[in-house]
């Protein structure tokens, strides 16, 4: 019995090849039932020629085909300008040839007689599979052109490798785990993998664990049922419902209480969790991408970040590069910020000037790319027009761009230092409003007041306190 009749028409066209005018003409019906617009080919080399005609995005094809087998179709196939998905089709004698067919890069293969619950789900797969593929060629395509892939910037060693994890991240459900300094663009990787799986459809929930005080996260992750503690006047979903079918961002996972780690683990081990005050177990089907902005190693020996979640995350590593260590992309990302503020402003800046170039590259850029993207916002927004110049650019990177001198032997200043220095420095340049701080120095607020705690520094009392 065939599977029940969609009810709207599927997008993708399907190519039937087979010698055989029954099998061909049956398969042709059964595919159309479903809604897929459908071609036929009696021989590999009409195939050819309706692929680059018709430009199917699936070829179901027979094994067996006189001149030319499928496989030698499938590896003509690979040549053409827009390869599609292929589906072999074979009898029961010849399923290692389907096997070895898969190896060359068939999708799948189906047996005689077809099972056509099994065609349908194949063929839904396959559509998703070349509709991800076209999207990653056109990223790759625009990496080419404009040195962006997606909302990430860059043709840098160093974000070649990030793409190429991302690619790799973006065919699986496993977790993954980003890590690189405040500022980099963790959430962007995320929603770019997000993007390029067959989840893309589905929701992308994101969650800073550490904005959130602890007596909080757990409700915000599971949820809570009414009564649960005080305050909890409804039941509330939490963000692993939210997600459900879809992906979950969590921002700062070192900054998660080490009870709460120990329950998220049981959630990716289990795929199940209960709402705080409830008793019922729900089932969940989440993808996690876990960030933080330590190296996930340090983060464990110092007891930030539980063995067992780390290693359970850990399935894909994506570390992004500072801006420092990238440097050669500043100028691709100034065009590109100068870019969205013009249209997000309505202003008509053309670019900068040299001085002002030489400015942002000599600065050491300690809150990476974000802190960039608000330079060039207020500077765009400043300048209005013509080319954004030094005057646009805010005192503390004109400071900042001194070439540095040679140390003189026995005066290197130990890196804890001048991480507290330039806490200070942020502090007397926000008039001691630790937001702000926070934002400038490309951190959150708790770890900023976690490195206050460990460098003793201590608020002016005249001072705002935030």
């Amino acid at each position: 019995m065939s599977p029940t009749r969609r009810d709207h028409t599927k997008t993708g066209k399907v190519l039937v090849v087979d010698d055989e005018p029954a099998e061909r003409e049956g398969l042709a019906r059964l595919v159309g039932q479903w809604g897929y617009e459908v071609e036929t080919a009696a021989s590999g080399e009409e195939a050819l020629n309706l692929v680059e005609t018709q430009h199917p995005a699936v070829v179901l094809t027979d094994l067996v085909l006189p001149e030319m087998d499928g496989l030698t179709l499938l590896q003509k196939l690979k040549e053409t300008g827009r390869p599609p998905i292929v589906l072999m089709v074979t009898g029961h004698g010849t399923v290692e040839s389907a096997v070895e067919a898969m190896r060359h890069g068939a999708f799948d293969y189906l047996t005689k007689p077809v099972d056509a619950t099994r065609l349908q789900v194949l063929l839904e797969k396959s559509i998703e599979q070349e509709s991800l593929s076209r999207e990653v060629n056109f990223l790759r395509h625009q990496l080419r052109q404009k040195g962006s892939f997606g909302q990430l910037v860059g043709q840098s060693k160093g974000m070649q490798e990030v793409y190429r994890w991302i690619e790799l991240a973006a065919t699986s459900t496993a977790p993954v785990l980003v890590f690189g300094d405040s500022g980099t663009g963790k959430e962007l990787v995320a929603r770019t993998v997000h993007d390029l799986s067959n989840r893309r459809n589905k929701p992308f929930v994101a969650i800073n664990c550490a904005a959130i005080p602890e007596t909080l996260i757990e409700s915000e992750l599971f949820g809570h049922e009414r009564g649960a503690f005080t305050g909890a006047t409804e039941r509330r979903l939490g963000c692993f419902e939210l997600a459900d079918t879809g992906t979950l961002f969590l921002d700062e996972i070192a900054e998660m209480d080490n009870s709460t780690q120990a329950k998220l683990l049981r959630v990716l081990q289990e795929n199940s969790f209960r709402r705080v005050g409830g008793k019922a177990e729900i089932q969940v089907d989440v993808r996690v991408i876990a960030a933080t902005n330590r190296v996930p190693t340090e983060a464990m020996a110092a007891g930030q970040l539980r063995e067992d979640l780390f290693y359970r995350l850990n399935v894909f590593q994506i570390r992004l590069p500072a801006l420092r260590e990238r440097k050669e992309d500043i100028p691709l990302l100034m065009r590109s910020f100068v870019d969205e503020f013009n249209r997000q402003d309505n202003r008509q800046v053309r670019g900068l000037t040299p001085d002002a170039e030489k400015a942002l590259d000599r600065y050491g850029w300690p809150g990476n790319v974000r802190e960039l993207r608000n330079v060039i916002q207020r500077a765009v927004v400043l300048g209005g027009t013509g080319l954004i110049g030094t005057e646009h650019l805010p005192d503390n990177v004109l400071r900042s761009t001194e070439p540095a001198r040679p140390s003189p032997a026995g005066s290197i200043v130990p890196i804890r230092e001048m991480e507290r220095e330039l806490i200070l420095r942020a502090l007397q340049e926000t008039n001691q409003d630790k937001r702000r701080a926070a934002a400038l120095l490309g951190i959150s607020l708790k770890t900023l007041y976690n490195k206050l705690a460990k460098y003793g520094i201590q608020a002016m009392k005249s001072a705002r306190i935030t």
